[in-house]
């Protein structure tokens, strides 16, 4: 089942504030957040956490990803209490056919990303008829139009909650809640995915310059540019 009309109507008169809490409780059984452990994810976690911890949270293990990432995730787990948090891994034996010597990220970050990322996510996404994502208009140019709000083609509904919050508004909110901090931000990283295709970011770039750095790829191809 799609998200209706009427909740749809519902959640698009809800002011931002309110919006993550409304949605939580609008779609429970229904809605799940998909988030990357990122530098900052333990805001929205939190923010989530607070209003249901037993809501389903997507992480997609690509089996790329840097050592701490993983520590932050069960680090972040357990400070929040969150009590079913899903890590996502690609099909073994599409991992063995398309990608057997971990170098797909080499010569087409495209297909390895559709492999470890896209594909996992539309395997586990169709219980679900909304999902949220951490995004926000601040973190790049191809997401400075990002809406509240997508309406997906397959009728699923994308709720970016934190669209509107600058860097600075995370980094006092994540300080006043005292939350844990992912151990590369210190060193520079902005924005983490996999680290065959992350480095830290240098003065005056976009927080997600670090990303398929060199190349004109921009997302990873779970969301798109807005």
């Amino acid at each position: 089942m799609a998200v209706t009309h009427d909740e749809l109507h519902h959640l698009d008169g809800t002011p931002e504030t309110a919006l993550l809490a409304v949605a939580l409780r609008l779609l429970q059984g229904r809605i799940a957040v998909v988030s990357s452990f990122g530098t900052e994810s333990a805001l929205l976690l939190a923010m989530a956490a607070e209003i249901d911890p037993a809501v389903p949270v997507l992480f997609l293990e690509t089996g790329r990803h840097f050592p701490e990432t993983l520590a932050y995730r069960d680090i972040l787990t357990q400070h929040l209490g969150l009590r079913d948090v899903r890590s996502i891994a690609p099909s073994p034996g599409a991992l063995a056919s398309r990608d057997p010597q971990n170098q797909l990220s080499h010569f087409d970050p495209d297909a390895c990303c559709a492999l470890r990322k896209v594909e996992p996510l539309d395997t586990i996404l169709p219980p679900f008829d909304a999902w949220i994502s951490g995004r926000k208009r601040s973190q790049a140019t191809t997401r400075a139009a990002l809406p509240t709000l997508e309406r997906q083609p397959d009728g699923r509904l994308k709720i970016n909650p934190l669209a509107s919050w600058t860097p600075r508004d995370i980094d006092v909110e994540m300080t006043r809640r005292d939350l844990p901090r992912h151990p590369l931000a210190a060193l520079g990283y902005t924005s983490i995915g996999c680290a065959p295709c992350t480095r830290p970011i240098t003065e005056g770039e976009d927080p997600r310059a670090g990303r398929w750095s060199g190349m004109e790829k921009t997302e990873c191809g779970i969301h798109q540019p807005t």
